[in-house]
């Protein structure tokens, strides 16, 4: 007899139930369930890469190896340990090992340079670092005590030490409530932060996802998105590992090899953003574009017209679109694949109030109360800042970020009713009839751009570092055929303007996070309150046609700031050049 076909009913199910049975035990974090599967599954594949691959043998000692080696070094518990590596399986072993022994992993990027990587330590509060000999030099370059573990230098330490499990007298009490990792996201202002997430919440991530997924020991799931990022390095690791499947882990993303990676390695699941889907979809058409054994999709940031595209092109197979953040406590998942949207949560999932809309006023960027001082839910099709409600609910809990002024930020009190708590998401959305959300903008000083989230902050404070630049103002503007807002930096001078030093002092950033557009002017339009006004000025974007004040536009060949003339607008506008 045929098995019955999926639904969105067994999935929801599936998905409580066995997040239900993984929290059930307070001792059974994500190193214990690997050291389970590697007794049930000792041989078969966990991760697969060009560079080194793990069995599930190889991966429990393995960890046990970096477990072992962060006690002979006295690392204390509840110590965080700063890990900056590009994407590889060692990069899973080391902050399994770590936490196993409660250690706190805090995620940093590889890209991250100056003071962008000195903020990043600090706010993370780790001593020590451990780094790929790749990144090890931007560390040295620091005026930083910052004690420096080279990867190269660990492997050699780790020979020494015994992959076995742990024995009781190495075990340090661990529990689901205890902090695991460190993870760096913008929120919604200000620079960088590093949300908390604890070891139940990676519990929760991870079987969520392989219950609404249905994965499996036969699956092999694609992850080309960058691991020191919730999705990539959590999430898309760990969703295949909890259920005895294996995940190839590709270094970064790209289009023209995309499907023969997914081919090659007989993958039949991938983890996308919204950016990387639609490079999939310009890239030109290959006779072998179907020619995989994909059986679902999994991620965020899809776009409709690229969601139809993509099926149309690669043929039939599974969307599962979510709506999360790493900090957050609303989470929105598309079970029933509904083209556009970023999902819902049905009532039999949803059964308290745990996500809402509250009307929000563009021009004041604030939310709006009524009379009686409470804020005002949104009706259907009203678009307003999703809120998550803060209660003793399991999952509603908010864990916040490693300094306390900065989770306060993020919390609202008597929002609906005196003594109730919710967190802000700063992300606007739209509800239907049928209770699917759809996104609409991010609000505040953050914008979406690459699949990553650009803290304007950080990037005006770059700018503002620059000879002849008196204030910097950063915002994102659209691009056509571009998910997200492209970075554009207005600049009010004192002086002359030297690009090549504009665009060498942003070097020190991320590349999304450099803005592509610059605007020249002697004077910024503020409110009655002295506040730029953003708005007006992502309104009228690039177009030299609509602007007179002087543009310029990056360019990546000669990696300089060119003149943006009505030509280049044309060449970008028509799609034929891509920022």
């Amino acid at each position: 007899m045929a098995a019955p076909t999926d639904t969105p009913a067994r999935a929801w199910m599936r998905a409580m139930e066995t997040t239900a049975r993984a929290t059930r035990d307070p001792e059974r974090t994500l190193p214990r369930a690997v050291s389970e599967w590697a007794e049930r599954r000792g041989d078969a594949p966990a991760l697969i890469s060009e560079r080194e691959s793990f069995s599930y043998r190889e991966l429990a000692a393995r960890m046990n190896q970096y477990s072992r080696w962060a006690l002979s070094e006295g690392v204390e518990r509840g110590e965080t340990v700063a890990l900056m590596m590009g994407n590889r399986p060692e990069y899973v072993a080391i902050w399994l090992g770590l936490s196993q022994v409660g250690v706190v992993v805090a995620f940093i990027s590889p890209e991250l340079r100056a003071e962008a990587l000195a903020h990043a330590l600090g706010v993370a509060d780790a001593r020590r670092l451990i780094a790929s000999a790749e990144c090890a030099k931007a560390i040295t370059s620091l005026d930083s005590a910052i004690e420096l573990w080279t990867h190269g230098w660990i492997d050699a330490a780790l020979r020494r030490c015994s992959g076995k499990p742990l024995a009781p007298h190495e075990r340090r009490p661990v529990t689901l409530a205890d902090k695991a990792l460190r993870i760096f996201t913008s929120g919604t202002t200000g620079l960088p932060k590093a949300a908390e997430v604890s070891h139940r919440r990676i519990v929760v991530w991870t079987h969520w996802f392989a219950g609404l997924a249905n994965l499996n020991e036969a699956d092999r799931l694609y992850d080309c998105l960058p691991m020191h990022h919730s999705v990539g390095g959590v999430v898309a690791i760990g969703a295949p590992l909890v259920n005895g499947g294996s995940v190839v882990i590709a270094e970064r993303f790209s289009a023209s090899r995309f499907w023969g990676d997914i081919a090659r390695w007989d993958c039949t699941a991938f983890q996308y953003i919204g950016e990387l889907v639609r490079y999939l979809v310009a890239a030109s058409p290959r006779q072998d574009d179907k020619a995989h054994k994909i059986r679902i999709a999994i991620g965020n940031g899809l776009a409709a017209d690229v969601w139809r595209a993509m099926l149309d092109r690669f043929g039939p197979m599974r969307v599962l679109e979510f709506y999360a953040s790493t900090e957050g406590n609303v989470w929105l998942y598309n079970v029933e694949g509904e083209i556009g949207s970023i999902g819902r949560a049905p009532p039999y999932v949803a059964a308290r109030d745990a996500l809402t809309l509250a009307r929000f006023d563009a021009d004041a960027e604030a939310l709006l109360r009524g009379p009686d001082g409470f804020c005002l839910r949104c009706a259907d099709d009203e678009v307003g800042e999703a809120l998550g409600r803060i209660d003793d609910s399991p999952g509603a809990g908010f864990e916040g970020y490693s300094r306390a002024a900065e989770t306060t930020k993020k919390i609202l009190r008597d929002v609906f009713a005196a003594g109730d708590a919710w967190m802000r998401t700063g992300d606007l959305m739209r509800r239907d009839a049928r209770g699917f959300y759809r996104f609409v903008d991010r609000i505040g000083d953050t914008f979406r751009w690459k699949g990553e989230n650009v803290a304007t902050t950080e990037v005006a404070a770059a700018l503002s570092a620059c000879p002849g630049v008196r204030e910097a103002i950063v915002y994102g503007v659209a691009v056509p055929g571009a998910e997200g807002r492209a970075g554009m930096a207005l600049l009010r001078l004192e002086g002359a303007l030297d690009l090549d030093a504009v665009a060498g002092r942003l070097e020190a950033l991320p590349r999304h996070a450099r803005p592509i557009f610059l605007r020249v002017a002697h004077e910024i339009a503020a409110t009655e309150t002295f506040k730029p006004k953003r708005r007006v000025y992502v309104d009228e974007g690039f177009d030299p046609a609509n602007v007179s004040d002087p543009l310029y536009v990056f360019d990546a060949e000669t990696r300089r700031y060119q003149p943006l003339d009505a030509a280049r607008f044309a060449a970008i506008e028509s799609g034929a050049t891509r920022p």
